[in-house]
């Protein structure tokens, strides 16, 4: 045998060198492809409820009870999802400042937002089409939330009429999601309605303008399949740009225009700058929510972590600061909150608990988020929400 066969037959096979491929890119420090813990692959059942120690746990048994169009549905972001990956990167990218811990006990974590006394500052955030998740659809998520001692925002695309969701019980309370319309007639019968029906407060959505959300579009530059023929989105709306006439015609004058309908406050979601929060406010706003839609809505833009600084400075106190898009830990919450914001909504999360395992699924997940919160701001000593200042965190987001 000459050296060149004995070279030949010492060297690895091809599955051996792809092998040694994969080990080194996952290996790399580089690699940001799992930024969260993930189901790893090879496992043959389904953990169940009492398994369920941390968020991420709810997330592949969710995965497993829907199909594929209602978990694409809600895994996924807009265009290339980098928001959605940013708003959890940005949560690296704060450290918390390590003081001498005191006893969970001894940390309060109740505050008041908009009249309303919380025993912890948290919202179920809105997100549409329920029933898909469970058959309770909203009317069980909300009772999850209240059983957990959260207040519950019901999504203008919920699968529920909004009276049913509102009446389910007096306990508490229940806020609503709108979503602008061109007809101010219009506009104004929802309002009505949905206010009658019990909602105290009425958040204006705006942060879904600039993306169609092609998602046969995106399963197919992505290798997935595309069942049934591809929708020509915007194919009869009224500008070149074949995008929706429900998006890109927002005016601030519009604000102006709905607040004699609503009795309560209105709240204004979809904020990005201290400007805007500044506009929102002049323009009749009582309450902003710095969102990205959980990177649904504008590829490449900011987190909300990193431009919650900007907007609480500009609001000055003068409203209350929710913020929402990628949390998933307690941790995550008393970051936004050493930021200056008054609440955080929690949205895939609650999906997640509530497809997982139903009401109790839901449930579990707010009160995980609860439990954490207090852990670390315990751990880092702080007795109350009025110490989680911004000296309680260091930040890097340049």
């Amino acid at each position: 045998m000459g050296p060149e066969e004995r070279r030949w037959r010492g060297s690895p096979t091809r599955r051996e060198a792809l092998a040694s491929l994969a080990a080194l890119v996952a290996g790399s420090p580089l690699l940001s492809a799992q930024r969260d813990p993930a189901q790893r692959a090879g496992h043959h059942r389904i953990p169940g409820f009492a398994e369920m120690r941390d968020i991420f746990d709810f997330e592949p048994v969710f995965r497993a009870n829907v199909t594929q169009a209602v978990y694409d549905y809600t895994a996924h972001g807009a265009d290339s999802e980098f928001t959605m990956r940013r708003n959890r990167d940005a949560f690296a990218w704060v450290d918390i400042v390590a003081r001498p811990a005191i006893a969970p006990s001894a940390v309060d974590t109740r505050t008041t937002v908009l009249g309303l006394s919380l025993d912890y500052p948290l919202f179920v955030a809105p997100t549409a089409l329920q029933s898909a998740l469970h058959p309770d659809g909203e009317v069980g998520m909300r009772g999850a939330a209240i059983t957990a001692k959260t207040p519950y925002i019901i999504s203008n695309n919920s699968s529920q009429p909004a009276e049913k969701i509102a009446s389910s019980s007096s306990a508490g309370p229940v806020w609503f999601q709108f979503y602008p319309r061109r007809s101010l007639d219009e506009s104004r019968a929802m309002l009505e309605r949905v206010q009658n029906a019990g909602a105290s407060a009425v958040v204006v959505t705006v942060d879904q303008q600039a993306t169609t959300y092609e998602r046969t579009l995106h399963l197919r530059n992505l290798g997935g399949s595309v069942r049934g023929p591809l929708p020509r989105q915007g194919a009869n709306a009224r500008n070149p740009y074949r995008v929706g006439d429900g998006r890109l015609w927002y005016e601030w004058s519009y604000l102006d225009r709905i607040r004699p309908f609503i009795a309560g406050p209105m709240l204004v979601k979809g904020i990005l700058t201290g400007e805007d929060a500044r506009l929102c406010i002049e323009h009749g706003a009582q309450g902003v929510i710095v969102s990205n839609h959980g990177g649904r809505s504008l590829d490449y833009g900011p987190s909300t972590l990193e431009v919650l600084p900007e907007i609480v400075d500009a609001v000055a106190g003068r409203v209350p600061v929710l913020v929402d898009s990628g949390f998933r830990r307690g941790s995550d919450v008393m970051k936004a909150l050493a930021l200056g914001a008054n609440a955080v909504c929690l949205g895939r999360a609650t999906r997640w608990g509530y497809a997982a395992f139903g009401p109790q699924g839901a449930q579990r997940v707010i009160e995980m988020v609860q439990a954490e919160l207090v852990a670390s701001m315990a751990a880092a000593g702080r007795r109350s929400l009025a110490e989680l200042d911004r000296s309680a965190v260091v930040t890097r987001f340049d």
